[in-house]
C-alpha cells in the first residue's frame, strides 16, 4: 500500500480543512487528485508529506504509520514538485546541483556527491530533455525549463511516490504540453513511481492516470475510475455548474455553455 488514510481530520482555528478523508492508493496505480482552489488539496498533500499532523483518523505512507516512523526518513522516498519548493530554490545554483541536491532532500547542494551521481543526474537530466540546462542558473530558465528540472531532482532519489503539484502552474500551452508528454514518458517506465498529479484543470488528466480522488470543500466527493468520475453528469454535480465533458485523443475537455473552460 503507498497510501493508507483511514478517516482523517484536521482543524485549524476550530475550522475543519479536512473531515473524514479516506483513500488508498495502492502500488503501481496513477491517481490524479483534482480540486478548486481551497478544497484542501495542499493541506492533504502535506500531511502525506508529513508536514502536519491529522487532528482525527490514521494514516500510513509507503507502509509507514504516522507516529511510529521519523517522517524526516518517509520524505526521502518521497518526490514532491510543488510550487512552494521553487520559491525556496537558490536561484545562483546550477541546474545540476539542484537536481543533485535531490538525492539528500535537501535545499542546496551541500553533501558529498560522487561520479555515480553526477552521472545518474546526467542521465535523468537527459531523459527529461534538460541536458542543455544542466551548467544555466536556476534563475535564468523558464518556468517550463524548471518544472523539468524539479521533476529530475524529485526522480534523483528513486522516490516510490512522486507528487506532481500543479505542474503545470504558469506555463503556456505549449510548455504545457511538452511537460505533460514528458510527465507521460515518466509514467510508462517500469520501475516508475506510483505517481500523484494534482490540478484542477481536467484536460491535465493524461490517460496514464486511472484512478482520480475528488475533493470539495475538505471532503472527499468521489475516489474511482477516471472513466467514471470524468463524466458531464458527476462533474455538473462536482462543480455545481452544469458542464459537459467531451472526449478526444484520450483526454478529457470541459466546456460551460458550450465554451472550453481552462
Amino acid at each position: 500500500m503507498i497510501i493508507d488514510i483511514q478517516h482523517v481530520s484536521w482543524d485549524r482555528n476550530d475550522k475543519k480543512i479536512l473531515q473524514d478523508i479516506s483513500w488508498t492508493v495502492q502500488s503501481g496505480e496513477h491517481w490524479c487528485l483534482l480540486g478548486l482552489n481551497g478544497s484542501g488539496k495542499t493541506t492533504l498533500l502535506n500531511m502525506i508529506n508529513g508536514y502536519i499532523w491529522p487532528t482525527e483518523g490514521s494514516m500510513s505512507i509507503l507502509g509507514k504509520k504516522f507516529g511510529e516512523f521519523d517522517l524526516r526518513e518517509l520524505r526521502k522516498s518521497i518526490g514532491w514538485v510543488s510550487t512552494s519548493l521553487q520559491q525556496k530554490l537558490y536561484g545562483s545554483e546550477t541546474a545540476l546541483k539542484i537536481v543533485l541536491s535531490g538525492k539528500f532532500a535537501t535545499i542546496g547542494l551541500y553533501d558529498f556527491t560522487n561520479n555515480e551521481d553526477i552521472r545518474q543526474a546526467e542521465a535523468l537530466m537527459k531523459s527529461l530533455g534538460c541536458t542543455a540546462l544542466m551548467d544555466r542558473t536556476y534563475d535564468t530558465l523558464s518556468q517550463g525549463e524548471r518544472q523539468r528540472v524539479l521533476i529530475a531532482r524529485a526522480l534523483m532519489a528513486a522516490p516510490k511516490l512522486l507528487i506532481l503539484d500543479e505542474p503545470c502552474t504558469g506555463l503556456d500551452v505549449f510548455a504545457r504540453e511538452q511537460l505533460l508528454q514528458m510527465i507521460a514518458a515518466v509514467a510508462a517506465e517500469k520501475e516508475a513511481p506510483t505517481i500523484i498529479y494534482v490540478t484542477h484543470h481536467v484536460e491535465e488528466i493524461l490517460p496514464c492516470f486511472t484512478k482520480t480522488l475528488l475533493i470539495k470543500e475538505g471532503e472527499v466527493f468521489a475516489a474511482m475510475d477516471t472513466s467514471e468520475t470524468l463524466t458531464s453528469a458527476l462533474m455538473s454535480d462536482f462543480f455545481a455548474v452544469p458542464v459537459e465533458i467531451q472526449r478526444r485523443d484520450g483526454r478529457n475537455w470541459l466546456s460551460v455553455n458550450g465554451e472550453l473552460w481552462n
